[in-house]
């Protein structure tokens, strides 16, 4: 029996020239966590700063017991530590790589039977035992799509960030794909913050939805 979620806090305040200021107090328990608002309102910065890419001015970013970030404490734990899984706007698959190839980038340090199991567990999970051998050119955008999600998820990470990941689809794409990342984060059993700057998003993914003013 798998361990429940652990709950991601962030209680941060960054600040950016021109005097703009982003002040968010954040609590994700499980499911999806939908991040609204305008352009340049801080979605994508309060993302970063949990992946640990952004450095806050100041506050406090924890998963369950692990504090990531504590600037009283001098706490900062880089990126690669915390143990998060992150799908961006543009997917940022590697070209070079097949599907299979590309899911299995995280998997390194596992064993050569663990990593070859865990990846065609998830080729099939995603339905794309048909494009395991293709590369990112020769996928559809949805293909795409779930084999970045697919390699975010290969390191069984204790948090997903999504940023942005449904901008390049079209609109039926789009409707298909939504239902897609919010069965996958439930069978994954992890807590997942998602920017997006439309309604719909959010309304169909379900779960909880934060606007940044």
């Amino acid at each position: 029996m798998s361990a429940p979620p652990r709950t991601l806090a962030a209680d941060v305040a960054h600040g950016f020239p021109g005097g703009f200021s982003l002040k968010v107090s954040l609590r994700v328990e499980d499911g999806v966590c939908v991040l609204l608002g305008r352009s340049g309102s801080g979605k994508t910065t309060l993302l970063r700063c949990i992946a640990g890419l952004e450095t806050p001015t100041q506050g406090r970013i924890a998963l369950g017991d692990s504090v990531w970030f504590d600037s009283r404490e001098k706490i900062n734990v880089p990126t690669r530590e915390r143990g998060v899984g992150m799908v961006f706007q543009e997917y940022a698959l590697f070209p070079h790589l097949t599907a299979a190839q590309n899911i299995a980038f995280g998997l390194r340090r596992w064993g050569a039977k663990q990593r070859a199991d865990r990846v065609e567990e998830l080729l099939i999970a995603f339905g794309l035992g048909h494009a395991r051998a293709r590369r990112p050119r020769r996928l559809s955008g949805g293909e795409q799509q779930r084999v970045a999600l697919a390699r975010a998820l290969a390191p069984r990470p204790g948090l997903l960030l999504l940023d942005e990941p449904l901008a390049a689809l079209d609109a039926p794409l789009r409707a298909s794909v939504r239902g897609f990342i919010a069965s996958a984060v439930r069978d994954a059993g992890v807590p997942a913050v998602m920017v997006t700057h439309d309604p719909e998003d959010a309304a169909a993914l379900g779960g909880r939805r934060v606007t940044l003013e």
